[in-house]
């Protein structure tokens, strides 16, 4: 069988994640390609070769330029700080490799179209980019997306998302580099944001073409570091937003809503999505990602309400290869999921979705919403 040496950028939290779905994957799905966990790069070389020899990966260094060049690479996936996915991923396709990269696709709309053209560009000569939003991969949301494009809904009416975290309600939480506008972009909006504005699109099948929004950053100024000593550390700026507010249309006049933040006490991780049409709705929430919520609005009055589905069956999307109905997966089963289908396209030669394009799309849609909160919250095009 053919190997698919990978290089994987970073190790933190992300990179935790992707070494988890390289190393499982393989071993649940009958790929037609076997991807080897070949090298990990970091800054650090202590750090790095703690993590290689953690999760597996066969070595370390430190050099991600040598990296994305090397005869022994296949693929590079991406699992940086937003503001050097441009450079790192570029540079990988520039050099014919398959590029994974982990998400928002990056910090502003110039970097992203540069890395979609440079996607463009590589797919001439039959190379593979995929942008990573693992939360279309689960087999809810997957399925959601199935019965709205059979027409189980019928004519979407309403959009309603949320993503709700509680991390940083403490306002004595030191900083963090996503907290740095220079290091993440922006705040909630594009590190939790990107993931319902992806999510609805992928459900609905209809991309968002404007918005209205307002953003507020509730804790301005937080320690530089946890206090050492009892003694406590200096304050510095936070520079992105906790909370991000706004409303959408959808290119089909479809309204939305959605919210993002990270100050949603006592919420550890609330992804939730509603979708109510002529039909029916479906709702859907991370912390209970084994369901999918569904009403039938044709059933008679004396029948109809929400019913829970356990997406758990063999003929759910991607539950078939795992346990026996009813034994339910988890989050790091998003992750092994992006490994087979990226690891399909690679072989089949075909562009995976989402391609960059798809995150180029929301990019644009995060900078509408900051350029409509610098505005009054004016209702602002897409693009």
């Amino acid at each position: 069988m053919r190997t698919l040496n990978v290089a994987m950028v970073g190790h933190g939290f992300m990179g935790a994640a992707h070494s988890q779905g390289w190393r499982v994957a393989p071993r649940f799905f009958d790929l037609p390609a076997a991807p080897a966990m070949h090298l990990l790069v970091g800054r650090d070389p202590g750090a790095a070769g703690a993590a290689a020899e953690r999760w597996g990966w066969h070595e370390a260094t430190t050099n991600w330029r040598a990296a994305v060049t090397r005869e022994d690479v296949d693929v590079v996936d991406v699992c940086t700080p937003g503001d050097s996915h441009a450079e790192i991923a570029i540079a990988a396709l520039e050099a014919g490799k398959h590029v994974l990269c982990e998400k928002p696709l990056a910090n502003t709309v110039e970097e992203a179209e540069a890395m979609a053209a440079a996607a463009e560009r590589a797919a001439a000569r039959g190379v593979v980019a995929m942008l990573g939003h693992t939360y279309r991969r689960l087999p809810a949301t997957t399925f959601a997306r199935d019965l709205v494009a059979d027409g189980r809904l019928g004519e979407i009416y309403r959009v309603q998302a949320a993503y709700l975290q509680d991390w940083l309600a403490d306002p004595t939480a030191p900083m963090t580099w996503r907290l740095r506008k220079d290091r993440a972009g922006s705040g909630s909006l594009g590190d939790i944001g990107a993931h319902i504005i992806d999510l609805t699109q992928f459900i609905t099948g209809v991309p968002i073409a404007e918005v209205s929004g307002t953003l507020e950053t509730l804790v301005r100024r937080r320690p530089e570091r946890a206090p050492s000593d009892g003694a406590p550390a200096p304050l510095a700026e936070v520079t992105v937003d906790d909370t991000a507010v706004f409303m959408a249309r959808f290119a089909n006049g479809v309204l939305g809503t959605f919210e993002a933040t990270r100050f949603a006490t006592g919420r550890k991780n609330a992804l939730r999505v509603e979708i109510s049409g002529s039909k029916g709705a479906l709702a859907f929430d991370l912390e209970r990602l084994n369901e999918l919520q569904l009403y039938d609005a044709t059933a008679t009055g004396t029948e109809r309400g929400f019913r829970t589905i356990l997406v758990t069956e063999p003929g759910h999307p991607y539950a078939g290869a795992w346990w026996p109905p009813g034994h339910t997966l988890g989050y790091e089963h998003g992750f092994s999921h992006q490994v087979k289908d990226f690891v399909e396209a690679v072989v089949a030669g075909t562009q995976p979705a989402p391609s960059f394009a798809d995150g180029l799309q929301v990019q644009r849609v995060l900078a509408a919403v900051e350029r409509s909160a610098a505005e009054g919250s004016a209702w602002t095009a897409v693009g």
